[in-house]
């Protein structure tokens, strides 16, 4: 099987490049690499999703599947006096995402590796954001949701992107199986935006 973006250590040749996207109404630059999801350019789900967040300003993040970092660097825009922790499983993609908020001046940030949330299993948030690693297989997203749930304060929402093609209908099943409250909040070309509250 060839690596994908899933992969913990991508052996994939380094083939560094920068991206400039405007996300939010700010303009940032990216550096990408191989190796890690959507590296020419932010994909069109994570930008649907970016675009429909509601984030307070104190709001407590976390970014699953942070990959190089756009839509938790864009979301520490919105939770200016709060944090958001970035997590992926791809060193490169931890690696790529420290650079980016460094070079972007985003200082509410932390990122880490993990393997789904193994790593702020223990914490708890007030949003969870994820473009879920459809790649990795159902058994893995839905893993992602049961845990979003366990670290969600009551009342705490998890946002998600999904296309209708991807399973966005047994991702909505499971959603509900386990969040009191599950809306679609919005779809453009086949993404569908999916919140559900805890």
């Amino acid at each position: 099987m060839s690596e994908h973006y899933y992969s913990q250590k991508p052996t994939a040749a380094h083939d560094l490049h920068q991206i400039q996207e405007t996300l939010r109404g700010r303009t940032y630059t990216f550096v990408t690499d191989a190796g890690v999801f959507s590296k020419k350019g932010v994909d069109y789900g994570s930008k649907v999703l970016i675009e429909s967040l509601q984030i307070s300003e104190r709001s407590e993040v976390l970014d699953v599947g942070c990959g190089y970092g756009p839509m938790g660097i864009a979301a520490a825009g919105l939770a200016i006096h709060g944090t958001v922790t970035m997590v992926d499983i791809n060193e490169r993609a931890v690696e790529l995402a420290r650079m980016n908020a460094e070079r972007n001046r985003v200082t509410n940030v932390e990122i880490m590796q993990s393997d789904k949330l193994d790593a702020v299993i223990n914490r708890t948030f007030d949003v969870v954001i994820t473009n879920p690693p459809i790649r990795a297989g159902k058994e893995t997203v839905h893993q992602i949701f049961e845990q979003a749930h366990q670290v969600l304060r009551d009342g705490g929402s998890l946002w998600i992107v999904i296309q209708k093609k991807q399973g966005a209908p047994s991702a909505y099943a499971k959603l509900e199986s386990l969040f009191a409250q599950v809306q679609e909040m919005g779809k453009d070309k086949g993404y569908r935006i999916i919140k559900a509250q805890k």
